[in-house]
Parts: structure tokens; C-alpha cells; sequence
């Protein structure tokens, strides 16, 4: 890849170049490979060889064809400011417990942003043979097809499929299992597949019609958050009281479900 490379070009190849390193690190653990996992904020935060060397690997990639650009990794192997005015925005294994587990339900997510937001966003799930692509102005879509992306119009909170996610703090998923528990008979039903960058995926795909989770990391939905609105959607942050004190929120969806989310989120206490 060169300087001249679109950066959406280069973030579906380096992508692809991770999620390869990381089945093969899959197949290694389900051979009883040691991948020195480790735990970062809490016991539920796992860390493993396979998450820094994707990070690793994507990095090298990145850099290597925009050595000018800037880079924000979850691992912060890389991390580097950059003077192009682009930086990327990287997980480079979203749903490690999944992975650690045996289950396919984790991905790759990439982003680039500018001054004005994000460029480029890139989510691929190797293990489910899918890759989800967006471009500012330039719609989203499934890599594979070239099929375009958009989101559900379901109009009801109670015809709402909704993903979310839990802290890695006990006290904050004590709140937010209390939280579910509200959620549940009011829309068609909650789902919690372990990875942000997914869910926001899938809500762009018409697979859930809404998310809403705290505590997230840029480089937890940089990607997701431009595969919804190019999907047609809504993302946008709120405060929520959890674990005794007020926490960034990431609601999203079609407008009318992104609104009802928004709306129940707002009269929690």
C-alpha cells in the first residue's frame, strides 16, 4: 500500500490481514496454546498475545502506507499523534471474551478520522466471513456483496430488537442489569452479544433496531458510529447515572428507535 492508497482500500486490507492472524490464534487456543492472557481493569477485561498482535500487525500496516497519520490503538502499543490531520481509530479485537471462549461473535474495527469526524469505517468479523464498510457520504454496505446497508424503520419501542452491553465495573453492571430488567418488557426483546463495534454493525445492517450501552472507548464504536448514519441512522451520546455517578452513553438506531431508546434512557433515575 502506498501514500496514495484510499484509506478505505487500505483499512479493508489491513483488516482482513488481522482477522486472518487472529483465527489462526483461535485455532492455536482451541489446541490448548497458551496465549498469556492477562486482565487489565476487572476480571471480566481479559487481555491476550492475539489482541497485541493484531494491534501490532495493523499498526505496522497503517503506518507503514500513511506514516503521517496518527494512531489511537486499544492496547496502546502504537498510539502515536500524527501531523497528516488523520488518525486512526483501532480495535483490534472487539469482543476478546468471545474470542477467549471459543465463539465467533468478535471483530476487527477500524476507523479514520479527520478534523470534521470520521472518514472511514471498517468492522469484520472473520469468523462470520462478513465485512461491514462506510465512507463519509458514501453509504455503508457489506464488503463481500457490495449490498448497501440500512436501517430498521420499525416504529415502537415494544418492535424494538435491542443490543447492548455491560460494564467491566461490578457496582456499573449491577446498575445496568437493573437497567435491563426495565428494557425487557418494554421492547421486543434485549440482546448482549459482547462486542460494541458488532452490535453497531448489526444495527446498521437491520439486524437490531437500536443500541444503547455505557462506558465505551472511542475505539470501541469510531467504526460503528459511521456505519449507522451512513445506514440512515442516529447515534448520539447521553448521560447515565451508573455505579453511583453520571456516565457517557452511545444510543443509535433508526430515528424511531434511536428516539425511544433516547426517551427511556432519559427517565432512568
Amino acid at each position: 500500500m502506498s501514500m496514495t492508497t484510499p484509506p478505505l482500500e487500505l483499512a479493508v486490507d489491513v483488516a482482513h490481514r488481522a482477522g486472518a492472524l487472529l483465527v489462526r490464534y483461535a485455532a492455536e487456543l482451541r489446541d490448548g496454546v497458551d496465549l498469556g492472557v492477562s486482565t487489565k481493569s476487572s476480571a471480566s477485561d481479559p487481555v491476550s498475545e492475539a489482541d497485541r498482535a493484531a494491534e501490532r500487525l495493523i499498526a505496522g500496516g497503517l503506518l507503514d502506507a500513511r506514516p503521517d497519520d496518527g494512531l489511537l490503538g486499544e492496547e496502546g502499543q502504537a498510539s502515536r499523534p500524527g501531523t497528516s490531520g488523520y488518525r486512526w481509530v483501532v480495535d483490534p479485537l472487539d469482543g476478546t471474551v468471545n474470542f477467549l471462549y471459543g465463539r465467533p461473535t468478535w471483530c476487527v474495527s477500524i476507523a479514520c478520522e479527520d478534523a470534521d469526524g470520521t472518514v472511514v469505517g471498517v468492522v469484520h468479523a472473520p469468523q462470520l466471513g462478513e465485512t461491514w464498510t462506510a465512507t463519509r457520504g458514501g453509504g455503508a454496505r457489506r464488503h463481500e456483496t457490495g449490498h448497501v446497508l440500512a436501517v430498521s424503520e420499525v416504529t415502537e419501542l415494544g418492535e424494538c430488537l435491542v443490543a447492548t452491553g455491560f460494564s467491566y465495573d461490578p457496582l456499573v453492571r449491577a446498575d445496568q442489569g437493573r437497567a435491563v430488567a426495565d428494557l425487557v418488557p418494554r421492547a421486543r426483546d434485549v440482546r448482549r452479544d459482547g462486542s460494541a463495534a458488532l452490535d453497531l454493525a448489526w444495527v446498521a445492517a437491520g439486524r437490531a433496531d437500536g443500541y444503547v450501552e455505557a462506558g465505551l472507548n472511542p475505539w470501541d464504536w469510531a467504526a460503528g458510529r459511521l456505519l449507522v448514519t451512513e445506514a440512515g441512522g442516529r447515534v448520539s451520546t447521553a448521560s447515565w447515572t451508573l455505579g453511583g455517578r453520571s456516565r457517557a452513553a452511545v444510543v443509535a438506531g433508526g430515528a424511531a428507535a434511536h428516539d425511544h431508546l433516547l426517551a427511556w434512557l432519559e427517565e432512568r433515575p
